[in-house]
Formats: structure tokens, sequence, C-alpha cells
């Protein structure tokens, strides 16, 4: 899918530090909750703990919606998830280190290590604009 993001909205994909995810659970209800990310390659990437809640939503149902903190200037994304366990690409890898001082690959992981979250957009819903 191409990208609808103007240079404003790239801008702030490199600079804003949280995102909202919005996950499924097994119930179909919905578990939100801000996290880190980074934006590369036209996708989401967002590192969590192998325990972790998130990831075994996306193991059930992989759709997800994103959003940006800023509600005036709204950033919507839903997408699909793909689970990188291990070989995480180095691009991603190193933007996580420039934008939090983060190694997602550190020694510091919890309980399972870490994975990657890959998010393809399937549609941006908004995009810096409320509409």
């Amino acid at each position: 899918m191409t990208s609808p993001l103007d240079e404003a909205v790239l801008a702030r994909l490199d600079r804003d530090r949280n995102v909202w995810l919005c996950t499924l659970r097994s119930d179909g209800s919905p578990h939100v909750t801000p996290v880190w990310f980074v934006h590369r390659q036209d996708r989401w990437w967002i590192c969590t703990g192998a325990g972790n809640r998130k990831l075994r939503n996306v193991g059930t149902d992989p759709r997800v919606s994103l959003a940006l903190e800023d509600g005036d200037a709204p950033v919507v994304a839903e997408g699909a998830v793909t689970v990188l366990r291990d070989s995480f690409p180095a691009e991603v890898v190193t933007a996580f280190r420039d934008k939090y001082g983060w190694d997602v690959t550190g020694p510091d992981q919890p309980p399972g290590g870490n994975v990657l979250l890959q998010v393809t957009v399937t549609r941006w819903l908004l995009a810096g604009v409320a509409r």
C-alpha cells in the first residue's frame, strides 16, 4: 500500500515517542496500550516482551489499530501484524537505539526475550487532519 503521508506526518513518526496500540483479545474485546515505536520501511515496528498480552492477542488475531497521541492532528492507521522472534532488521534495531537509547537486542530483556511486531498498514483512517 502506498503511504498517503505528507512530510509533516512522516516527521512526527520519527519524533513522537508513543503510539496507542489496540489489539483484540480472543473474545474480541479491545486491549489498548501506549507503546514505543519506530516507523521504517513503510511499516510500524513495536518491540514487546515475549510474554506480553499484546503478543498473545496478535497471535489470535493479527489485526491492530494505531493512533498517535495528538488528537488535534490525528494519525490513525489499521494494519496487520507479523511477529519477528529473531533476526531483527538492523535498521529497526538502530532506529530504536537512536530514538529511545534502547537496544532491543540487549541483555536487559524480559523472560522469553523481546519480539518485534511489524505492522503493515492496510488502511490509513486519518493522516494528520481531522475530518
